[in-house]
């Protein structure tokens, strides 16, 4: 069952409470398909500049990701973001934003990607993300992540959106802000009435809720003590849920529940460095470790 992920790829700058990175990579395409990719073969569709670098495309191959689907706009720049978390790494504030090429992105997914039965939505435009929609021939699953930016400046378009996807995921302050309401669980049952069949709500080191018809529940967080950068966290989060459920090829209720905790587990790795660097060192033997550890830990 092919796997498809269409989002951004970034030159992030980051600056935490101790030390800071300059043009590392990031993006939301970046992580999320890094983290799927521990699961189940990743075709990505993307955009990045002349100053996009072959190492950089080797290093996404080396994880097994079909790199055919990134497009290279030579005379433009790669997309760029800047960000400061503050003391309790929670909160952030963007320093700055270069949307470059990723602001005439125009996705054209190749002949074999159009057929993908899995397929998540990344963070980015909600127009874009309807320009990939449009595009699929009969996918089982489409997933799309959303945030703040895109509930304020493309609010129509989301809502519009939302009735042609199947899941989404979106952080607790996205999530209230998006239905108005101010419960967690009062907003995440008003999405459903939206169009999705199931949302997820990311709560950070908190885990997250997952909000079905028929079903309610909590995953936790995987407990790390190494927080790093949280930039990717929830690319990575959402990444490794959609692979999981692409490598079983089914969306029953277990299954669900089993990527969630596979979600939290490669989130969890992913904060542990900056960048792509701790997923990079990850393997599938401590990532199936780690779910053991996690069992352990959730059973009651």
């Amino acid at each position: 069952m092919s796997l498809l992920i269409v989002g951004s790829v970034a030159f992030d700058t980051i600056e935490t409470p101790t030390t800071s990175r300059d043009n590392i990579l990031g993006g939301s395409a970046t992580f999320a398909s890094v983290a799927a990719a521990f699961f189940h073969p990743v075709q990505v569709v993307a955009v990045v500049g002349g100053d996009w670098e072959k190492s950089h495309t080797q290093r996404l191959e080396k994880r097994g990701i079909d790199v055919s689907g990134i497009e290279i706009v030579k005379d433009g720049k790669t997309f760029r973001w800047s960000g400061k978390y503050l003391e309790n790494m929670n909160d952030r504030e963007t320093l700055d934003t270069q949307l470059n090429v990723l602001g005439d992105f125009q996705p054209k997914l190749p002949d074999k990607f159009r057929r993908a039965k899995y397929v998540l939505l990344a963070n980015g435009s909600t127009k874009t993300q309807h320009e990939v929609v449009d595009q699929l021939l009969g996918p089982e699953l489409v997933i799309a992540d959303t945030m703040n930016l895109w509930i304020n400046i493309e609010h129509d378009e989301l809502l519009r959106l939302m009735k042609r996807i199947d899941g989404l995921v979106l952080n607790d302050s996205e999530a209230k802000m998006l239905t108005g309401e101010a419960n967690t669980v009062t907003a995440g049952r008003k999405l459903l009435t939206m169009g999705p069949k199931f949302v997820i709500v990311k709560k950070g080191e908190h885990g997250a809720f997952f909000f079905a018809e028929y079903e309610t529940y909590i995953v936790p967080a995987f407990p790390t003590e190494n927080l790093v950068d949280p930039t990717g966290a929830g690319d990575s989060f959402a990444g490794a849920m959609l692979g999981y459920i692409a490598s079983v090829g089914n969306t029953d209720p277990e299954t669900i529940k089993r990527s969630l905790a596979y979600g939290a587990i490669v989130a969890a790795a992913a904060v542990e460095g900056f960048s792509i660097e701790q997923l990079e060192q990850l393997n599938r033997d401590t990532v199936e470790q780690r779910m053991s550890e996690f069992r352990k830990m959730t059973s009651f």
